[in-house]
């Protein structure tokens, strides 16, 4: 019985740990709206070794949308630095306030 309730109390932990990132979201936010966008210069390396991934970076926006400042997120360090440049030229609609927006960029060999 001892087993049982432990793997019960596990359950229940699991489940409200899953559930609790939901709560504390804002229901309102909503991304901005990129209106200028800069596709990103598949690098030579990772052309030569057909190298593909998502590359994740967190973007400042400024107030009148420009891109103050673009951080790694996640990804391949050989894909990165094309990515980063690529949003670092980005222009974003206007807002009240500065924003952080969370960018994907897909890389694939062709």
């Amino acid at each position: 019985m001892g087993v049982r309730f432990m793997l019960f109390l596990l359950a229940l932990l699991t489940i409200a740990a899953s559930a609790s990132p939901a709560q504390d979201s804002d229901a309102s936010f909503e991304a901005r709206k990129v209106v200028y966008k800069v596709s990103p210069v598949y690098p030579d390396l990772a052309k030569r070794n057909r190298i593909s991934g998502v590359v994740k970076l967190r973007a400042t926006i400024a107030p009148n949308g420009s891109v103050r400042a673009v951080e790694p997120a996640g990804g391949n360090p050989v894909l990165l630095k094309a990515a980063q440049d690529a949003v670092g030229n980005w222009k974003f609609a206007p807002g009240p306030d500065e924003t952080q927006e969370l960018i994907e960029l897909r890389f694939e060999p062709h």
